[in-house]
């Protein structure tokens, strides 16, 4: 009786080592799923960033007279862009990342299910031995 309480204490423990496990591995799904998210809407905003280069340029012929002034706003729009492009790069480099992360993460999970499978398949065998015993 001592040795089947202690085994299924401890395949009570695993069990919660697994879900724990599982748990995680879903809040780093969810994760990566914002982080996408996140990377669109920087795409996004690029995007209308360019949109609004182009608008800018398209009326260039109407604002001659102030060119300083344009050109103020055009620096400061490249400035702008290569700030949104450099965090576009780096949201790149953080998925990639992630993905990494997430792929461990998913081998530990294998790795984890199998040694569970092991320890049940043991346990198994234990308890088959003690009902033998009986």
């Amino acid at each position: 009786m001592t040795v089947q309480r202690w085994t299924d204490e401890m395949l009570d423990d695993l069990a919660s080592s697994t879900i724990e496990l599982r748990e995680s591995v879903t809040e780093l799904r969810e994760s990566v799923t914002e982080l996408r998210e996140s990377f669109s809407d920087v795409r996004e905003s690029t995007t209308e960033l360019r949109e609004s280069v182009t608008e800018l340029r398209e009326g260039f012929s109407d604002v001659k007279e102030n060119i300083t002034e344009i050109k103020d706003s055009i620096d400061g729009l490249r400035i702008t862009s290569q700030a949104l492009l450099q965090v576009a790069a780096q949201s790149q480099r953080d998925m990639e990342a992630m993905k990494e992360r997430q792929a461990e993460i998913e081998q530990r999970q294998a790795e984890s299910d199998q040694r569970f499978n092991i320890l049940l398949e043991e346990v198994r065998f234990l308890i088959r031995g003690n009902n033998h015993d009986s």
